[in-house]
Parts: C-alpha cells; sequence; structure tokens
C-alpha cells in the first residue's frame, strides 16, 4: 500500500472526534449524570460486544474504581437465545455500539428497559436501533468510520462514558482531564513506537498485559492484531498471566505491558521482571524500570492514562499490518457491522 489506509486517516482523527463529541455533547452528559446521581443504582450493567466490550470494560474499572459501585456484563444471548426476562428495577444499563444495529445488542437493551433499568446508549449512527431503544442516547459525533477496525469510535465512546461517569460522580479532576484529552492524544499519535515493530511484525504470538483501565486497553490491543494484523495476540491481566500463561513464555516471546501511572503500577513492573527474567522481548508504555519503554502522552489523570497509550498503539498497529504485507482496512472475514442472535 502506498496511500494512507482509511484506518491511519480516522486515527488521525482521533483528537478531533473527541473535541467534537465534547463541545456537542456537554448538556446531554450533565443529564444523564445527574439522572445517575438521582437514581444511586446499585449496580450498572453493559451491553456490548467486540471492541466496544472493552469500552465497557474501560468503564467498568474507572466506575468501580471511582464509585466502588459494581458493573456487570451481561451477556446478549441470555436474552436473544434463552428468552431470559432481566429484573433490572432502580438499576441502570449502559449500552456501546458503533453502528447500533446488531439484534442482539438491540434486544438485549430492550430487555433491560422492560425489566426496570434506566438505559443510556452510546453509538455512533444517530438514529440506529440501539440509540432509539434507550432512555438517554449519547451520540457520539465521531464521523463516517469506514475502516473495518474501530479506533475512533472506540476511543470516543470510552471518553463518553468517562465524561457521563465524571458528571455522575461529580469529581472535577477527572472532569477536567476529560476536557483536556483532545491536545493529548493528538501527542499520542507523535509517539515513536517503531523499537517494537520489527518484533512485533515479525511474531507469532505475543501476549498484552494490562490491570484495570489498562486491562481493557490491552484487551482491545489483542483484538486489533488479530484482526488487523493476523498476529495471535492474547490479553492477560497482569494478576492472571502468572497463573499459567506465563509458562509459554522464552527467550524472544514478545510482550506488550501497558503500565500506567496509578495503583497498579507496582504490581504490573513485578510481572514485568518476571515475564524480562523469562527472556521475553518486552515493551512496555509507561516506566517498568525493566525492558524497552515506549513513549506515550501524559494525560495527568490514571483513569485517562490508558486512552492516550491506545492512541499511539492504534497508529503502531496500523503500521504492524503494513509490515506484514497485509491491508489493515479489509480484515479477512470480517465486516463492518456484526450482526448476531
Amino acid at each position: 500500500m502506498t496511500e494512507a489506509s482509511l484506518m491511519a486517516r480516522e486515527i488521525a482523527e482521533i483528537p478531533d472526534a473527541v473535541r467534537r463529541f465534547l463541545d456537542a455533547s456537554k448538556p446531554a452528559v450533565a443529564e444523564v449524570g445527574q439522572r445517575l446521581a438521582d437514581l444511586s443504582p446499585a449496580v450498572t450493567v453493559t451491553v456490548a460486544r467486540g471492541s466496544s466490550d472493552h469500552a465497557a470494560t474501560y468503564f467498568k474499572y474507572a466506575c468501580e474504581i471511582l464509585t466502588g459501585r459494581p458493573v456487570a456484563s451481561l451477556g446478549p444471548s441470555v436474552v436473544s437465545v434463552y428468552g431470559t426476562r432481566l429484573q433490572l428495577a432502580g438499576q441502570a444499563a449502559l449500552a456501546i455500539s458503533q453502528s447500533g444495529r446488531s439484534p442482539d445488542i438491540v434486544a438485549l437493551l430492550r430487555a433491560a428497559r422492560e425489566g426496570g433499568a434506566e438505559t443510556i446508549a452510546i453509538g455512533n449512527v444517530e438514529g440506529s436501533p440501539l440509540l432509539q431503544a434507550a432512555h438517554w442516547q449519547l451520540p457520539l459525533k465521531a464521523g463516517p468510520e469506514r475502516s473495518v477496525a474501530a479506533t475512533k469510535s472506540f476511543v470516543t465512546s470510552v471518553v463518553a462514558a468517562l465524561a457521563v461517569l465524571a458528571a455522575w460522580s461529580g469529581d472535577e479532576a477527572l472532569g477536567a482531564a476529560i476536557e483536556a484529552l483532545p491536545d493529548r492524544l493528538a501527542e499520542a499519535l507523535a509517539a515513536d513506537w517503531s523499537a517494537a515493530l520489527g518484533t512485533v511484525a515479525g511474531a507469532r504470538s505475543l501476549y498484552v498485559l494490562g490491570r484495570g483501565p489498562g486491562f481493557a486497553v490491552a484487551s482491545e490491543s489483542a483484538l486489533k492484531l488479530k484482526e488487523t494484523s493476523m498476529l495471535h495476540a492474547e490479553a492477560y491481566s497482569g494478576a492472571e498471566v502468572l497463573h499459567g500463561p506465563v509458562s509459554l513464555v522464552e527467550e524472544g516471546f514478545p510482550v506488550l505491558a501497558f503500565v500506567p501511572a496509578d495503583a497498579a503500577r507496582g504490581g504490573l513492573v513485578e510481572i514485568c521482571q518476571r515475564v524480562a527474567g523469562s527472556g521475553a522481548a518486552l515493551f512496555t508504555v509507561g516506566d517498568a524500570g525493566v525492558g524497552t519503554r515506549l513513549p506515550h502522552a501524559a494525560t495527568g489523570h490514571p483513569l485517562t492514562e490508558p486512552l492516550s497509550m491506545l492512541v499511539s498503539f492504534y497508529r503502531f498497529v496500523e503500521g504492524v499490518a503494513r509490515a506484514r504485507g497485509l491491508d489493515p482496512d479489509v480484515p479477512r472475514g470480517l465486516k463492518k457491522v456484526t450482526e448476531t442472535l
């Protein structure tokens, strides 16, 4: 490929997409946040698949860390296949989907609403069935996304969910960090990860590690390596990799670790030392004191830092796909809208 891929162009649009959402959606975000504050749900359930489910996982960790209230992912098949009637009176349901058209996701959100939940939908296609099924709609306004691999819609989805959380909890520090994100994400696009390109592009498989919101980013990164680069990549929580998977790490085995400066950093540093001691070709985003450190743009808040790291990764993985002779816009066997039941 000689021209920039659609994926590369859409990654470059991320800062502007985030800025558009924040500028256009302040009143709606404030309303949703106030409604959740008034409702005070004991539990929030999430409705999503694929990349959007990783955005929901990011929200899960951020919400649980900030509020102490549990967030649970609902399995769509519980409703679409098994026909279960949900019992969610007084609780909240957050649905996330780029297209808003997958039948099982739409059916699950409708069932959550019928079961008594206050429903919120985040999506990039205004007027989609998913948005129409919710009490509260938060269109992303990220613009058309033509590459199969979601990038700008994913990042904007996470920003939307974090903005709702900041409004709900009244956390001014998180709110300020979110407002500053467009400029920080523009810096993240300039991060040079070429030090890892040869190793990752030549790998047969690798691990991606993280904890908390960083685990959501690790999961999204592993998915993108699979779908754009046909590379077997597995994401693990830093706590889980020692329960078996570490036995596969040998000399030269690539490991990418997201190590933001939050409460999990100390434990992740120990794990990085362990895998490096097993001979891993270790690359860290954030300081682990071991391995090859890849640069990232600081955001000033631990709940937004992994998102900046992910933007740098997106630019990197597009280059990995090219280096492996693949077209990142046309992943084998995939299409933009996945319709499951």
